[in-house]
């Protein structure tokens, strides 16, 4: 058994060559996924709401589709991880179904301003759609959202 020794620029060289490839290797585009994007199927219209410290408030959230897709109805539509940015929102769920109204996903969000000013709040929809004829994807969407609490 041979225990020759690569001197470190040897070692170097191999490692620059193989970095060299990696681009080769990973088909286009491979390194653009890593960054969230809205799919073109969907176009999420949330309309920021107000309401008294302390009163209930509901913020609808409406995702509509755009030409070539169709819901994915079978899939369990809902948002997510709903949270306000300094704890000045309450909400009465952490997850909340979609309905479908008109062709659209519609998200009624029950919420209550727990101070007065306004409140950035956000969410993760996560929805499934189809398109052409068998084409099923589910993907995640972000919502953001303003939340006032008047006195």
């Amino acid at each position: 058994m041979s225990h020759a020794r690569t001197s470190p620029f040897a070692s170097r060289l191999r490692v620059f060559a193989l970095m060299a490839t990696i681009p080769a290797i990973l088909p286009a585009g491979a390194g653009d996924r890593a960054v969230a994007e809205e799919p073109a199927a969907y176009v999420v219209e949330v309309n920021d709401v107000s309401a008294a410290v302390g009163e209930h408030g509901v913020m609808l959230a409406t995702l509509r589709l755009r030409d070539g897709y169709r819901i994915l109805q079978a899939y369990n539509n809902r948002v997510i991880a709903l949270s306000s940015l300094d704890d000045g929102v309450a909400f009465d769920s952490r997850m909340v179904p979609a309905t479908v109204q008109d062709g659209a996903l519609v998200f009624a969000v029950g919420l209550r301003p727990t101070k007065p000013g306004k409140h950035p709040i956000n969410g993760i929809f996560r929805v499934g759609y189809i398109q052409g004829t068998n084409e099923m994807s589910m993907v995640s969407l972000r919502l953001v959202a303003n939340v006032t609490g008047t006195e």
